[in-house]
């Protein structure tokens, strides 16, 4: 059995500063084995803990992940921690100390009423936001309005919108939240969809074109002998009607190896 630290803040704060890019994290664990061990692993990572916050008396949560080595599937099984991070915790935290220097923020969509008080903060200082949903909760819609980029999975997007297609949810999570510059949609195995709001919506030049129309025309570009990722973009422009506006979107389809 291996033990490692998991979680979508603490894997995308670890890739990044891997990569050399200067990280913070604001959470909140329990001085308990996982919790210690979590310390160390981001520690020695160089991401910085000193927003980390550490109760005693409480548990950090954690997952036990069961492999299946021939079909490959997953199950995880996840035991909550408490107490949880809650929106009193911020007033601990020198929260625009916290934020100095920050280019972007980003949330793992947990714990949304905290990360609500934190992304008003950000926004109300222009630091971009980056959201990662996963399904829907409580006070999401709220954290959603301050997003300027959001990557979900195809099953949230549909239910969140309603939409009856894949990239007819893209165009509806972009124009229900008008401060999103683009959204990607995870597809598993399939790679993923990206849908970017551009400024050249008034480009004479640009025609309409149907979303699943070429949604279906890039899936025919898609190469099955090419074992590495690939990425197929495309560029789009449709009308909003009832809004009597224009965006011009680009699609980008990834095909997973």
């Amino acid at each position: 059995m291996k033990v490692q630290g998991n979680g979508g803040a603490a894997n995308t704060l670890t890739c990044l500063s891997r990569l050399g890019v200067r990280t913070r994290l604001i959470s909140k664990i329990a001085d308990d084995n996982p919790g210690k061990s979590i310390l160390e692993e981001l520690t020695a990572d160089g991401v910085d803990t000193s927003f980390l916050m550490v109760v005693k008396d409480g548990q950090t949560p954690f997952s036990y992940v069961i492999v299946n080595q021939s079909t490959k599937v997953r199950t995880s099984i996840f035991t909550p921690g408490f107490p949880v991070m809650e929106p009193a915790d911020i007033s601990q935290i020198d929260l625009k100390s916290a934020l100095i220097g920050a280019r972007f923020v980003y949330f793992d969509a947990r714990h949304t009423d905290t990360a609500i008080v934190v992304a008003q903060e950000a926004a109300g200082q222009n630091i971009p936001i980056l959201l990662d949903a996963e399904k829907e909760s409580s006070g999401l819609d709220s954290l959603l309005l301050l997003t300027d980029y959001v990557i979900c999975s195809a099953k949230f997007l549909q239910a969140w919108t309603g939409a009856s297609s894949l990239p007819s949810a893209l165009i509806s999570i972009l124009l229900r939240l008008p401060k999103l510059k683009f959204a990607i949609m995870t597809l598993g195995e399939l790679g993923c969809l990206m849908l970017e709001r551009s400024s050249d919506a008034e480009n004479p030049l640009m025609e309409e074109e149907d979303a699943d129309s070429l949604l279906h025309s890039l899936e025919q570009k898609m190469d099955e002998s090419v074992a590495t990722p690939m990425c197929i973009p495309s560029v789009m422009c449709f009308s909003n009607r009832r809004k009597k506006s224009m965006l011009v979107c680009v699609i980008i389809v990834f095909k997973a190896s």
